[in-house]
């Protein structure tokens, strides 16, 4: 990527059907509204408020105490394990308001974009005014049809996000696809690893609110049989990282 040239136009490019400019980002869907009636969780993260206070105090709180993990330490791992440093074309998908794609658009080399997916127009309108940059576009659509050709990315991942999306496992093949060989994928989501009483109260009390748990085996095994290799998961109280990389 030239430094004269629109990321708008460029992500433009990478689309497999037509967008219009809304706000600063591509949107694909427009007033279209496919989704099931929204659970809780999914109704927080289509607000405007949660979108103005989620990169500085609902994350950072939330995210530490279900893990453990600082949202520095958070970012450190996501730029170690997708090889940001060497990428060239980043998918953040259910990107929120950018908090990560930003961080992780700075550290590509020059040329390189970072794009941010969301079906939420309040987070992206966020995304827009607080994390854009020479190397970020921000783009509106449903996750369960990626509006991108097949092998785009070099880097796709999804933070903290999958447990609130329908069809979470097609959404996961949908990463596959756009990723390119060699490329590498992380997710950040739920776990329900704990023994049986505490992994019952989890998993019932999450079902109220929208949230899905998954096991252990969940992602590791959707990631072996789509043919990605090198594996690897970490698990920290209620949340599972889980990296991988497609073939040559």
């Amino acid at each position: 990527m030239n430094a004269d040239q629109d990321p708008l136009e460029l992500t433009r490019g990478l689309l497999n059907q037509g967008a219009t400019v809304r706000h600063g980002f591509l949107d694909v869907l427009g007033e279209a509204t496919s989704s099931p009636a929204p659970t809780f969780a999914q109704r927080a993260m289509n607000s405007s408020f949660v979108a103005t206070v989620y990169e500085r105090l609902w994350r950072p709180t939330s995210f530490y105490l279900a893990s453990g993990v600082t949202t520095g330490a958070e970012q450190r791992r996501a730029a170690q394990a997708l090889h940001v440093s060497s990428a060239t074309r980043l998918l953040d998908v259910a990107c929120g308001p950018g908090n990560f794609t930003a961080p992780l658009a700075r550290q590509l080399p020059a040329g390189g974009l970072a794009v941010g997916f969301d079906i939420s127009e309040a987070m992206l309108t966020r995304a827009v005014q607080d994390n854009s940059g020479p190397q970020t576009c921000y783009v509106r659509g449903d996750a369960r049809q990626l509006p991108f050709r097949d092998e785009t990315f070099d880097a796709v991942c999804c933070f903290g996000a999958l447990y609130l999306m329908p069809e979470p496992f097609r959404i996961a093949h949908e990463m596959v696809r756009v990723l390119q060989p060699g490329g590498r994928i992380a997710i950040l989501t739920s776990y329900s690893g704990q023994v049986p009483p505490i992994r019952h109260a989890l998993t019932a009390t999450a079902a109220l609110i929208g949230v899905t748990m998954f096991d252990q085996d969940s992602f590791v095994d959707l990631f072996a049989s789509a043919g990605l290799v090198d594996v690897e998961q970490q698990t920290q109280r209620v949340l599972q990282f889980v990296t991988a990389a497609k073939p040559d």
